[in-house]
């Protein structure tokens, strides 16, 4: 079963039609073995050129149904439907055009959310190509369904300043092979690092905010506003799935506060808003300083784009600090949910808060008491969005521990993070930052940093693994 559509992403009508046949809305032959559920642009009459998104499913059941709209993630389809869906901007993506059609291919699939089991698979090893150390692991899925695995590259030490490079690993195979490392960004002495990408799923366009710092400067010493001596930020972008890299460009002046000094974005993964007015705005979640005479103080905050990643401005900050490193998903009401490392020792859990204004301002700032940590990164990331009666999914990983960093944890919500009710363990030893991300198999990978900074290592399962009683 493939995904084949073109470029416009507008539905407007569900038909069902049998393959070998005549699409009865355009008249375009559609030729192979099965049925296909095919979507076109309203309005009358339809010209091949307006198809939109193809489902070919070899065999279907008699009593099929599928939903009249589509959203990222697997379809729930009756038992005995075997069909393999691909996100895209809310829909599914195959490949464009009517040579697609005709080349696609209808091998049946399985889908991969029902891996019983885990794979996994070492990316980047300490003492290794160079470095001394890897860290700061970041994964997203391209359009393509390539695997992007970003890391910092720490070439004399595990400091987090030094002489730092940002890193690049990528996979066509679902994770289990990856390309020689390559380096997006080195500045010398400098430290280079905090990937946080993502993907704008109009153009296909990766985008990958990034921070820097002198080399010799430590955070302690880092100073406010946007000069040699501080903290700055820089955006790169690919347009070719992840092969090539322009120039990173200095946004600092457009999404740093003057009077902050320490900056960071994500680490992790950013979002792209899929439903209600802010649909299309690209949203990266951050953190900073602010220097007091008491010391300084820890707050999250977020930064975005509503022009497809062509200019970053500053979003809302949480109510209150003691938080840092976050990380960002749209809710199915349509609001934003910040997820907080927690710098309050009083309570050992991640901190949340939330927007409705596609994060200029932010809300109900609060701890969740199910999601223990040491003071640690942690992953948080849509698996799929509610359909009907049918829950969506929210994935989270972190170490699971109040003691230490040990126990990376994969937990599963059903309503938008007010309970976790599913929790696997996926490494018992050391393990601390972590990425997760959804494959366009509907599989779940995770990128983590185990045994002690050892190594990154990728984890591949499915929703049911994590479902799974232990």
């Amino acid at each position: 079963m493939n995904v084949v559509r073109t470029n416009r992403v507008l539905m407007y009508a569900l038909v069902w039609v049998t393959l070998a046949q005549h699409c009865i809305a355009c008249g375009y032959p559609i030729e192979g073995a099965g049925k296909v559920f095919h979507h076109h642009l309203g309005g009358a009459p339809h010209d091949p050129a307006s198809l939109d998104d193809f489902l070919i499913m070899p065999d279907p059941p008699d009593d099929v149904t599928m939903p009249t709209t589509w959203h990222a993630g697997l379809v729930d389809l009756p038992s005995g439907a075997d069909a393999l869906l691909k996100s895209r901007k809310g829909f599914f993506r195959g490949l464009p055009g009517r040579e697609a059609l005709a080349a696609a291919d209808l091998t049946q699939k399985k889908t991969a959310s029902a891996l019983p089991r885990k794979e996994e698979f070492e990316v980047f090893i300490a003492e290794t190509g160079g470095y001394h150390t890897y860290r700061i692991p970041s994964v997203i899925a391209t359009q393509a369904g390539t695997l992007l695995a970003f890391c910092e590259g720490r070439k004399n030490s595990r400091s987090d300043a030094g002489d730092i490079d940002l890193l690049l690993r990528r996979s066509r195979d679902h994770g289990k092979t990856w390309s020689q490392v390559e380096c997006v960004w080195d500045d010398g002495p400098n430290t280079c690092g905090n990937p946080c990408p993502v993907v704008d799923q109009e153009s296909g366009v990766i985008w990958l905010l990034l921070t820097w710092n002198r080399g010799d400067i430590r955070e302690s010493r880092i100073q406010a506003g946007f000069g040699e001596d501080s903290r700055r930020v820089f955006v790169t972008h690919s347009r070719d799935d992840g092969q090539t890299w322009a120039s990173p460009v200095d946004i600092t002046a457009h999404v740093k506060d003057p009077t902050w000094s320490w900056y960071a974005t994500g680490p992790g993964a950013g979002i792209q808003i899929e439903h209600g007015p802010h649909r299309g705005r690209m949203v990266i979640p951050c953190d900073h300083k602010i220097p007091t005479d008491s010391g300084s103080r820890f707050r999250s905050h977020v930064i975005y784009s509503d022009d497809q990643g062509m200019s970053w401005n500053i979003g809302g900050s949480a109510p209150r600090d003691q938080v840092n490193e976050c990380e960002v998903v749209e809710l199915d009401d349509g609001r934003l949910m910040l997820n907080m490392r927690n710098y309050d020792k009083r309570t050992r859990s991640r901190q949340i808060c939330f927007s409705d204004d596609g994060g200029i301002t932010w809300t109900d700032q609060r701890h969740d008491p199910v999601l223990i940590e040491p003071t640690c990164q942690a992953s948080l990331r849509r698996y799929s969005w509610s359909q009907g009666n049918k829950p969506g999914v929210l994935l989270f990983s972190n170490p699971a521990s109040t003691q230490a960093r040990e126990k990376l944890t994969i937990r599963a919500s059903t309503d938008n993070g007010q309970t976790w009710p599913h929790a696997r363990l996926l490494h018992e030893g050391g393990s601390a930052y972590s990425c997760l991300c959804v494959l366009d198999d509907g599989s779940i990978g995770c990128l983590y940093e185990k045994d002690g900074y050892r190594r990154i290592a990728f984890a591949r399962f499915g929703l049911s693994w994590v479902k799974a009683p232990e």
